[in-house]
Order: C-alpha cells, then sequence, then structure tokens
C-alpha cells in the first residue's frame, strides 16, 4: 500500500510540473477559448499574466471583408491583433484594447490569418471576427 501510495503522489507531482512548465499559449496553464469555425472566429483568454508571444491562426473566410469586435481589457503592457488575407496582405491591424465594431480592409477571400501579439500583457482578451461580404 505505501509504495502505491508514494507512487500516486509522484505522478501527481510530476503532472502537476508538466503542467506547470507547460509552453501554453499565453503562458503556463493558461489556455484560450477559440472557436475555429468557416466565416466565424472567436478568441477568449482570462488571466494573461505578462505574457509576451505572438500567437497565429488560419481561419477560413469565404468573403472578402470581416467584422471585428474587440473586448478587450489590459491592465499593462500590450496587444495587438492583425490580420492578413489569403494573399498575405494586411487588412487589419488593431489595438485590443480598443474595444468597439471594426471592419477590414477588402482582401482575398481564402485562407486568413489572425495573429495575436503579446507585448508584456496582463489582460483578458476576448474578440470575435465574423464575413462581411
Amino acid at each position: 500500500m505505501q509504495t502505491f501510495r508514494a507512487r500516486l503522489l509522484s505522478l501527481v507531482g510530476f503532472t502537476g510540473l508538466l503542467l506547470a512548465c507547460g509552453d501554453g499559449p499565453t503562458g503556463p496553464g493558461i489556455q484560450p477559448q477559440i472557436i475555429n469555425a468557416t466565416d466565424n472566429f472567436q478568441y477568449q483568454v482570462s488571466n494573461v499574466l505578462d505574457y509576451t508571444g505572438t500567437l497565429s491562426y488560419t481561419w477560413q473566410n469565404t468573403g472578402v471583408q470581416a467584422t471585428i469586435n474587440q473586448s478587450t481589457t489590459v491592465t499593462s503592457g500590450s496587444i495587438t491583433l492583425v490580420i492578413l488575407d489569403a494573399n498575405d496582405t494586411q487588412v487589419y491591424s488593431r489595438s485590443l484594447p480598443d474595444n468597439g465594431t471594426f471592419t477590414t480592409a477588402v482582401g482575398v477571400a481564402g485562407a486568413w490569418t489572425i495573429r495575436i501579439e503579446y507585448n508584456g500583457a496582463d489582460a483578458t482578451v476576448n474578440f470575435r471576427a465574423d464575413k462581411t461580404t
């Protein structure tokens, strides 16, 4: 019984260490909630703490333009949302704490890139992109 308990405690400790040292997209233990569907992309993550890094996602947009709804709170650092169309042409760039609804420039339909650039950010991030036309 003692050996089983020792192994179990070792396994729990090792699992905790892996989770704490993981390379989660916005720091150890923080995972964004993402819906990545054709013509609709949603991104949400809470409790971002002093994170610096860039996350990129491929999003299928069957239109040539998108509506972006931003609802983000940044208490320190900065976060920028950049969107490229299927030809890798930048159609959108805005600071995520600029809350509101915005429209991208007209681009080319297909596989768009959504890039979130964190710079020492403490934040709660929420935005969505929807095909406009």
